[in-house]
Order: C-alpha cells, then structure tokens, then sequence
C-alpha cells in the first residue's frame, strides 16, 4: 500500500473520531435540554409521555451515532480486495 493511501487513511481516521465525539457531544446537549423541560411539566401524564419520548430520542440518537461511526471506521479500514 502506498503511503499516499496510508496518509489518507490516517485523516479519515481522526475525522471519524472527530465526527464520533461531536455527534455524542451533541446528542447529550439535546438530551440533557429535554431533561430540563420535562423537569419543568407540572402534568404526571404529559411528563411520563415526554420521558418516554426523551428515552426512544436517546436510543436513536446515540445508537445512530454509534452505526454511523462504526460504519465509516468498516470503509475507511476495511479490505480494499473487494473491486
């Protein structure tokens, strides 16, 4: 492999890394101002209903980002034999 391909690989890596952090940095800023609204709701029902919400909201966001990352870091590094 050319050092031309190994340079590349080196900077998509630490892009990738990159993208992973500030895609969960931003997650838990989303999810941390949903936690301090639904703190705020007086109403049991329509605070029961938010925190389910917050929870589906979280699984998405943060397993999205944990596919995403993962699937860059598998075609950046993966075998190149494949056409």
């Amino acid at each position: 492999m050319s050092a031309t391909k190994h340079a590349t690989k080196l900077i998509l890596g630490v892009l990738t890394g990159a993208l992973a952090v500030g895609l969960t940095l931003a997650a838990m800023f989303v999810l941390v101002s949903a936690t301090l609204s639904i703190a705020q709701m007086t109403s049991p029902m329509v605070r029961a209903l938010a925190v389910a919400a917050e929870l589906v909201l979280g699984v998405i966001l943060l397993v999205g980002t944990v596919y995403l990352t993962t699937h860059l870091a598998v075609r950046i590094f993966g075998d190149d034999t494949r056409g």
